[in-house]
């Protein structure tokens, strides 16, 4: 990757953030609306083909190409984990 050390960078700076407020800010301020709604709407997709809806149904019920239903399925089943590794974080009993 091009940028490697500006990468790694950022994201330790989102790992250390705890705060749900604070990310929320860190996000609108790194993000613009447009890039910050396309974050929330890809995970909706990923959410909803790790239930295992249909493509086809999720593409419907959000409005979106099949494409872009399509890549998120690549991304879950070919990528880095990443959207695993945070699902089954998601899916663990809350720990207070």
């Amino acid at each position: 990757m091009k940028h490697k050390f500006t990468y790694t960078e950022l994201a330790r700076i989102l790992a250390s953030v705890t705060d749900e407020q604070k990310m929320g800010k860190l996000l609108q301020d790194f993000l613009t609306p447009q890039e910050l709604e396309d974050l929330v709407l890809r995970w909706e997709i990923i959410k909803k083909l790790h239930t295992g809806m249909p493509q086809r149904e999720i593409s419907k019920q959000l409005g979106v190409a099949i494409g872009t239903v399509s890549r998120g399925a690549r991304e879950l089943k070919y990528g880095h984990n990443g959207f695993v590794d945070l699902l089954a974080k998601m899916e663990e009993p809350f720990k207070a």
